[in-house]
């Protein structure tokens, strides 16, 4: 099927974006969602193997800060697990079947031709904070009501991540941070500059220890500004927030 084929394409072309130093074996995904759009994602892979955030998971996170629910196939470089097809069904509520071990489809879905691919950066912000508050209105947290939104500069752009929860299974969701960051390098960014926070119902609240974890490993150095309320904005780096992090170097080689 023409449109099948295309949205393979997709997920290959996303794989060749992936971050996987440990494993070197590139993950892709493709969603189509019901007007044609495409959100890629691609597999970013942690020194702390159980962090790696799985290719399908960091597609399916992006559309959801996209506000994009309808989600109508998906397409992945290598065969799909059972438990990633689960994850498309349990969140969409709808039957979803595999077309064959890379493809699925949802039952009874019309397919619209493969139009443009949902850009991973963001216009320059007048005020990240800001940008970072208005990021976290996106967020998708039908369990914590907890929002969290996180800006980032990097040396391709700029990039936007909200919280995404993914209510039947805690494990599958990821923070504001972590989408920003593989929404980031899987766009093509090799440095990240700044990172700004915004927790609108915690100010000052800083990343949690995964996120500390990620961020130690791509951008050790980068400046933290984190919203604080009415005070002052809070500023700190990764390195600084999780001192002696783990790294690939403690890895056998």
């Amino acid at each position: 099927m023409p449109i099948l084929d295309a949205l393979r394409q997709h997920a290959r072309r996303a794989a060749q974006r992936a971050s996987v130093p440990f494993s070197r074996t590139p993950a892709g995904v493709a969603l189509l969602l019901s007007d044609g759009t495409v959100v890629a994602g691609a597999r970013i892979e942690s020194a702390s193997y159980p962090l790696t955030i799985p290719a399908l998971q960091a597609a399916w996170a992006r559309a959801r800060v996209a506000d994009r629910s309808d989600i109508v196939a998906v397409a992945a470089s290598r065969p799909l697990a059972p438990a990633e097809v689960a994850l498309l069904a349990e969140d969409s509520r709808r039957t979803w079947h595999p077309a064959d071990a890379e493809v699925a489809t949802v039952d009874g879905a019309s397919l619209h031709a493969v139009s443009a691919e949902l850009a991973p950066f963001i216009d320059a912000p007048a005020d990240p904070l800001a940008a970072a508050h208005a990021a976290a209105a996106h967020a998708h947290i039908p369990v914590s009501h907890f929002p969290v939104g996180c800006v980032l500069e990097t040396d391709a752009g700029w990039v936007a991540g909200a919280n995404v929860e993914h209510a039947p299974d805690w494990t599958r969701g990821l923070c504001a941070e972590r989408v920003a960051l593989a929404t980031a390098l899987a766009g093509g960014a090799t440095t990240i500059r700044r990172i700004w926070l915004a927790c609108p119902l915690a100010p000052g609240a800083t990343p949690c220890g995964g996120c500390r974890q990620l961020l130690a490993e791509h951008a050790a150095e980068a400046e933290i500004v984190i919203w604080n309320g009415e005070g002052d904005p809070l500023r700190t780096t990764p390195a600084a927030l999780l001192p002696g992090a783990f790294s690939a170097d403690r890895l056998p080689s």
